[in-house]
Order: C-alpha cells, then sequence, then structure tokens
C-alpha cells in the first residue's frame, strides 16, 4: 500500500483536496493533505519570512514526522516546485511524483521565470503593497470553476505569500528524474500559466533528455482544479500511480 501525500497550489490549502481524500480513503489507502504555511486555515501565519524552503521543509517535515515511504506525491500548480525539491532530496522515500497540472521547472529557475512579464509585475506590485507580502487570489473561474464549486473556492483562497514567487530551486535533474513521473495536463480550459510547463515535458530533449525517462503525460478535459471539478477521474489516476 502507498502513502499519498497530497500539496495544493497558490491561494488553496489541503482543504481543496477533500474529495480526493475521500475518495482514496474510501480505497483503504493512507492520506495526507498538507497546508502549507501561511495559507488555508494556516493563514494567520502569513509573514514576510515564508520562502520557497518553508513550503518544501513543510511537507518534508510530514514525510518524516509521519515515517512514510512508498510516497505517491501529488503536487498541483505552483507546488510542482516543492514536488521537484522533495524528489531531489528524498527521492528514496518517493514511489511516485504526480504533476497536477503543475510547473516543472528547470534547474536554478524560480515558480515566477516561465510567467510572462506583465504577471509577475502584477503579483509582486501587489506584494510589495502588502505589509505581509502577499499577492491576493484571482477568480475561480480561471480555474474553469462555476457555480457552487466557484463560490466554495472564492470564499477558501488566501493570499499567496510572495517571496516563494521569485525564489530560485537548484536540483539534480538525474536525481529527480530516477523516480518515476506523472504530469496531467489539464485542458478544458487550459491555465495559460502552466503552458510552459505543458510544452516542456513533451519535448524528449527537457532536461537534458532525462524527463522522458519513467516519465508520461496524460491528459484530463477538465480545468486548473481537477480535485474540485473532476474528483473521480484524478483519484482513478493517482490510484493506477500508485499500482
Amino acid at each position: 500500500m502507498a502513502n499519498f501525500v497530497l500539496v495544493h497550489g497558490a491561494w488553496h490549502g489541503a482543504w481543496c483536496w477533500r474529495r480526493v481524500s475521500h475518495a482514496l480513503q474510501q480505497q483503504g489507502e493512507r492520506v495526507h493533505a498538507i497546508t502549507l504555511t501561511g495559507l488555508g486555515e494556516r493563514a494567520h501565519l502569513l509573514s514576510p519570512s515564508i520562502t520557497l524552503e518553508t513550503h518544501i521543509e513543510d511537507i518534508r517535515q510530514l514525510i518524516e514526522a509521519e515515517e512514510l515511504s512508498d510516497v505517491v506525491l501529488a503536487v498541483h500548480s505552483y507546488a510542482g516546485m516543492l514536488g521537484t525539491a522533495i524528489a531531489d532530496r528524498m527521492g528514496g522515500r518517493l514511489k511516485h511524483l504526480v504533476y497536477v497540472d503543475a510547473v516543472v521547472p528547470k534547474p536554478g529557475e524560480s515558480w515566477s521565470s516561465t510567467q510572462a512579464k506583465a504577471t509577475q509585475t502584477q503579483r509582486l506590485d501587489a506584494a510589495a503593497a502588502c505589509a505581509n507580502f502577499s499577492f491576493p487570489p484571482p477568480d475561480p473561474a480561471v480555474f474553469g470553476l462555476h457555480d457552487a464549486d466557484h463560490a466554495w473556492v472564492l470564499r477558501r483562497q488566501t493570499p499567496h505569500p510572495g517571496h516563494t514567487y521569485r525564489m530560485p530551486l537548484d536540483f539534480d535533474v538525474l536525481r529527480v528524474a530516477a523516480t518515476p513521473r506523472t504530469f496531467i495536463n489539464c485542458t478544458a480550459p487550459a491555465l495559460a500559466t502552466i503552458e510552459p510547463s505543458r510544452l516542456r515535458v513533451k519535448d524528449p530533449a527537457f532536461w537534458g533528455g532525462a524527463w522522458a525517462r519513467d516519465a508520461q503525460v496524460l491528459e484530463m478535459a477538465t480545468g486548473h482544479d481537477p480535485m474540485i471539478s473532476a474528483p473521480a477521474e484524478l483519484t482513478r489516476i493517482l490510484l493506477d500511480c500508485a499500482a
């Protein structure tokens, strides 16, 4: 039996995995959905001191404290940065790394590196104007959410720590590529900021050819928050990755 560790993206919290967590638990699986420091129910800890390393450490500490091995680590959106770091530093504890419509960086890149200059400026200006150096969430409509799902995410999202945005991540592509990987491409609608990663994972030369080793790309005809808009299909994919 695998251990599932589910990591949300920007502005979210463990709450966004509720439907998938329940579905996995109904199958008898062990599930840990984490909330990163300064977000979700931990929003009261939001401060300028939070960096990319803070969030990497959140996940590392969970894996260590729960003494987890054979981990299926599912990372959403921004958390692709974090999953890459964990595979680099703790790859021996992972069974599979699942990038859920997530950022897949090159060594030395930050989360912001592949985003448009206008997006970078907007987010950094917003953070600079805020005492806790954070930037606000977007309208969940950009994630393809409607009606009750839209309302649920709209009221649950919280500002994201700004110093996670430009901090670079150094890692060894061969160590990361030693963990089997799946990239889930959410296509309806496709979120523009993930497009560079979508192109990368289809490029056989990405990471000097290392990405293509033991990796697959799957598509889901849903929006950027599949754990909310298509939880049954995402659960099935995660179970397949654990097999």
